[in-house]
């Protein structure tokens, strides 16, 4: 009997060392099974990438244009604020002079017993001489009651002045918080648009761009095969050949966002730049050239004009004549000229 009981607890043992000696039992009884591998991301087509950058400098001109609208407010609201601040002084240096005539003519009162210098002469009793300075009495009144009343309206001014002060600042500190947040939504914008560059090969590259080439021409092509330049013969103005020679000089300077020359641009910086050099002050961004600039139909554009693009206004060149137009494209690119239909026109102004 015992010796069975030993024989069967050897066996059990052995059975149990060798359950634990196997590795791949082991494995197969503790081991978690493995996740599924996730599928590989589909590779995007070169077309897709030119596509995506495309659009991430668009919506870094949009955030430009936010930019340069907030900086030209804020260099308005300083200069408004400086022009303030010299009222100011200008106003206390008036209340102080209006105090110290206000403050004499109350000594005179004291010296003569609480009455003015005119009072004298109605109490005396010479008719001739009441008569010689009856008049010089009203004529202090009117001058005393004149003093008094410029201070009050000095010292109205001065309160309406710090309060205009106040709201500009106020103005000033908001467009101050915006330009940061514009500054920083073009920089995400171009250093991502950069990075998709940066992925490509040089022969990707250069495949890019004449895919880049290739849409514009296909743009042009359709623009004018729609006979939008026949009768167009609207001849520029002296002025408007003074802003496209200006224009034109800049040809092969860098596009740099907010740049308003001499050495770059940004695409509103070169057409403001261009018609001020014509005596013409046109508002910053291309938004606001849009907004506030006469607009002309197409068929009566003329060279000068300003051609604006794109649903939201993101981007303008000036028409210089035969179906082209002078512009500052994007970062990386350089003033040229290109087709004037190359891109999706929403409209042309007239600076004059």
């Amino acid at each position: 009997m015992n010796r069975r009981r030993h024989a069967t607890t050897a066996i059990t043992v052995v059975c149990a060392l060798t359950v634990l000696a196997s590795p791949a039992l082991t494995l197969t009884a503790t081991a978690a099974p493995l996740p599924p591998a996730a599928p590989a991301a589909p590779e995007k087509t070169l077309e897709e990438v030119r596509r995506e950058i495309d659009g991430l400098y668009r919506q870094a001109a949009v955030a430009t244009d936010a930019y340069n609208l907030a900086e030209e407010q804020t260099k308005e609201q300083s200069a408004e604020i400086v022009k303030l601040a010299r009222m100011i002084v200008a106003g206390r240096e008036k209340i102080d002079r209006l105090k110290a005539q206000a403050g004499a003519a109350a000594r005179a009162q004291y010296r003569n017993g609480g009455l003015p210098d005119g009072a004298q002469f109605v109490l005396t009793d010479d008719p001739q001489l009441f008569l010689d300075h009856a008049g010089r009495l009203k004529q202090g009144q009117k001058a005393t009651s004149d003093l008094l009343g410029e201070l009050n309206r000095t010292q109205g001014e001065l309160t309406l002045y710090a309060k205009d002060a106040g709201t500009n600042w106020t103005k000033l500190e908001a467009n101050r918080v915006k330009q940061a947040k514009a500054k920083k939504d073009i920089e995400a914008k171009i250093a991502a648009a950069r990075k998709l560059e940066s992925e490509l090969e040089a022969e990707e590259l250069a495949r890019l761009l004449r895919m880049e080439e290739q849409e514009r021409y296909r743009a042009q092509t359709a623009w004018l095969d729609t006979g939008v330049l026949k009768g167009l013969d609207g001849k520029a103005t002296a002025r408007g050949k003074q802003a496209v020679r200006y224009a034109t000089a800049q040809i092969g300077k860098p596009y740099v966002w907010g740049a308003e020359g001499p050495g770059s641009f940004d695409c509103s910086g070169l057409t403001q730049s261009a018609w001020g050099a014509a005596g013409r002050p046109i508002p910053r961004t291309s938004q606001e050239q849009w907004r506030l600039l006469p607009r002309v139909d197409i068929k009566d554009m003329r060279p000068g004009d300003l051609i604006v693009y794109f649903k939201d206004a993101s981007h303008i060149g000036m028409y210089i004549g035969d179906g082209a137009m002078v512009h500052a494209p994007r970062p990386g690119r350089n003033v040229t000229i290109a087709g004037a239909g190359s891109m999706e026109i929403l409209g042309v102004v007239r600076p004059e």
